[in-house]
């Protein structure tokens, strides 16, 4: 595998471009169209997208049917395909085009120096400004499948180029791109040209428009193009005309934007001086794993007889890109936390949804059995804290005491007196029912039970010795639910669980309800962040300790399960050092959990996100010290370790206990988004590792 070439890896480089056109002077236009064409081959697009009748011009209103001008236009094509004949994109510009006894508004679509097809305007706007059905036909109902042009490069022996609105161009050397063209008017209709053809197979959709821009309308472009990409399960590049076009009743703003699969990858500037364009890369695979998982999609194509016998076809013309090789570098954002946006008021706004779906989660957990209290063990730590907190507002939304919340901190053999301090102030500033339960003694008596030698006084830290503690925490507060009425709440998150970084049965992979079983850990901060932003329990406090004093000192501590002692001057057992940065483990989650990915293809994003940390976004309040970077190596020693606990673990997440789905990365439970045997063998994964991703 070419490791740092973005198109091994599955993506495309498009551009939606848009320049100065001159009006009625197809030769100039064509000039300026191979130039930016070269341009765009250097910085390796695969797909370059121009306006609506860019050739000539869009706004020449009667000029459209003068014989010069058309004669003009034909030889600007001719001249694009030869000018372009050693360069990589496929090229899409817009023409009026007579064929038979009507004009047609068309994308003429170019590449390797031939063209390789026609697309007609399906919709043509005759209301408000425009007037289109003056000089062209629709081409929905062409019957046409060929035009004619034996002088054209690409045409075939009888001098015809394939020519419809059913047209998908496929590149037989980039899997999964698909183009379709539509042309302005026909993204605005309610069944648009595209989303037949995306049920039929198109990834990348574009649409050639000129659209004059008039106050609003661009925000109704962004609503059109990105509701296309999503329902599509596609990107929808878009480019609009610019200046240049007459000005005698319209202005124009050259607007041109990238989307997939609802989400702006790339805008120009509008109103430009000078041509714009915008190159992004768009992730093939990301929209074949998206069709795959939803069958809904596929079945609307069954629905609506594309492909089925006596229904609508479409036909396909391949086409050989031969895209460039090596390091292009990547043209798109790759968030280092996909399961924490970067934007502050995004970030506010999953917090507080994250934050409810919990809360509301666990009330109505409640209501259906019955009203019990509430155990749960308080280690001072993030998870534990976080769902506490949820426990609390949801008694108050109960009309609930939250001294109905018992809360128990167990101290073992290397609970620190920090944490120890945090969980009991925060249960008394919360006013919940709390008590201190040393298990030392009893944890001690079980080791000299098993004959471990721990149980004598010896240094032996093993598993035994960490699971023991792990196992009469749980054990004690299953207990104390039978005892008082109460059910278990766990508060496990679903990095642990996917790590398995929780121990199985009478340990903290159990409880009665997980509250936190959809919560990623590095959402957690920020979640907990917001509960102390929002003022959730602002004022709140017992005991001469706010509860937001506590949350925020909560939030400094380092990330450790507490388990093995230390001597002083030791660093505590750091969780991370074991199963790694919990920054790099979500991320290779969410692309393994939400996308499929192959392990070298979240290798290449995961050096795209991390090797700088002085590079790109970070979300908002992550502390400046807590700011990482890793190299490839460090990246790949991390993804093999994932990878063998992810698949080594499923065991216990097959016996997951209920808890709500909250991010729409996905969910560890069986009965949602993630089913996998428990005995499958992680070897395919690690040998494409040992494969596909250098280690250096």
């Amino acid at each position: 595998m070419d490791f740092r070439n973005a198109y091994a890896h599955g993506f495309a480089r498009v551009a939606a471009c848009t320049l100065p056109v001159t009006m009625a002077d197809p030769a100039r236009n064509a000039a300026a169209t191979i130039e930016q064409v070269r341009a765009l081959h250097e910085d390796g697009v695969a797909v370059a997208l121009f306006p609506e009748l860019g050739l000539s011009g869009y706004a020449i209103d009667d000029l459209f049917m003068q014989d010069v001008l058309l004669e003009e236009v034909d030889k600007a094509i001719v001249a694009v395909a030869e000018a372009t004949a050693k360069l990589t994109p496929i090229v899409v510009v817009g023409a009026p085009l007579l064929i038979g006894n009507r004009l047609y508004n068309c994308a003429v679509v170019i590449q390797g120096g031939e063209v390789i097809g026609v697309a007609p305007k399906s919709y043509l706007p005759n209301y408000r400004e425009f007037y289109e059905k003056r000089w062209f036909a629709p081409g929905d109902d062409a019957v046409d499948t060929l035009v004619n042009r034996p002088h054209w490069p690409g045409a075939d022996e009888d001098g015809d180029i394939a020519y419809g609105t059913d047209l998908l161009f496929e590149a037989t050397d980039v899997p999964g791109l698909v183009v379709h063209v539509e042309i302005c008017e026909d993204m605005w209709v309610p069944v648009p040209p595209s989303h037949r053809a995306a049920l039929a197979g198109a990834t990348v959709l574009l649409n050639l428009s000129a659209s004059p821009i008039t106050v609003g309308r661009a925000d109704d472009r962004h609503l059109l193009a990105r509701s296309a990409s999503a329902r599509c399960n596609a990107a929808y590049l878009y480019a609009a005309a610019s200046e240049g076009e007459s000005s005698t009743d319209l202005s124009w703003d050259g607007m041109t934007m990238v989307y997939e699969m609802g989400d702006l990858l790339g805008e120009s500037e509008r109103f430009p001086n000078g041509p714009q364009a915008t190159v992004v890369d768009v992730d093939l695979d990301r929209l074949r794993q998206e069709r795959i998982r939803q069958g809904s999609f596929d079945d609307n194509r069954r629905v609506e007889g594309i492909g089925e016998p006596g229904g609508e076809s479409f036909r396909v013309v391949a086409f050989e890109l031969d895209p460039p090789t090596g390091d292009i570098g990547l043209r798109r954002k790759v968030d280092r936390f996909p399961f924490v946006p970067d934007d502050e008021a995004r970030l506010a706004q999953d917090c507080y949804e994250a934050y409810n779906i919990q809360v509301s989660g666990l009330e109505q957990r409640l209501r259906a059995i019955g009203q019990p209290k509430i155990v749960i063990g308080v280690s001072g730590g993030l998870d534990s804290t976080h769902a506490l907190i949820v426990a609390a507002k949801a008694m108050d939304r109960l009309g609930r005491p939250r001294t109905d919340i018992i809360g128990f901190t167990m101290p073992g053999f290397a609970t620190s007196d920090g944490t120890k301090s945090n969980a009991i102030h925060l249960m008394e500033s919360l006013g919940i029912t709390f008590e201190t339960l040393d298990i030392k003694p009893t944890a001690t008596q079980m080791l000299k039970d098993l004959g471990h030698p721990a149980g004598e006084g010896k240094e032996v830290y093993d598993v035994t010795f960490e699971n023991v503690q792990a196992g009469l925490r749980t054990d004690y507060l299953f207990r104390a639910a039978n005892q008082r009425g109460g059910i278990v709440l766990g508060t496990g998150d679903l990095s642990e669980l996917a790590l398995g970084w929780c121990t199985y049965g009478v340990g903290d992979q159990m409880s009665h309800y997980g509250v936190n079983t959809g919560v990623p850990k590095t959402l957690m901060q920020h979640l907990i962040r917001w509960v102390v932003s929002s003022g959730q329990f602002e004022g709140e406090g017992h005991g001469g300790e706010s509860v937001n004093d506590t949350l925020t000192e909560i939030l400094d501590q380092e990330i450790s399960p507490e388990l093995v002692p230390t001597r002083k001057g030791e660093k505590i057992q750091s969780t991370e050092a074991s199963v790694g940065p919990y920054s790099l483990q979500d991320f290779t989650l969410y692309h393994v959990l939400r996308r499929g990915y192959r392990p070298s293809k979240i290798a290449f994003l995961a050096q795209h996100a991390w090797s700088d940390k002085a590079t790109g976004d970070w979300p908002a309040g992550y502390p400046e010290g807590d700011r990482a970077a890793y190299d490839l190596a460090t990246i790949r020693h991390w993804l093999e370790v994932f990878v063998k606990r992810y698949f080594n673990n499923q065991f216990k997440r097959s016996a997951l206990p209920n808890g709500p789905k909250v991010v729409s990365g996905g969910t560890m439970s069986p009965r949602g988004d993630w089913r996998m045997p428990s005995d499958v063998s992680s070897a395919a994964w690690l040998a494409e590792i040992e494969r596909n991703v250098p280690k250096a």
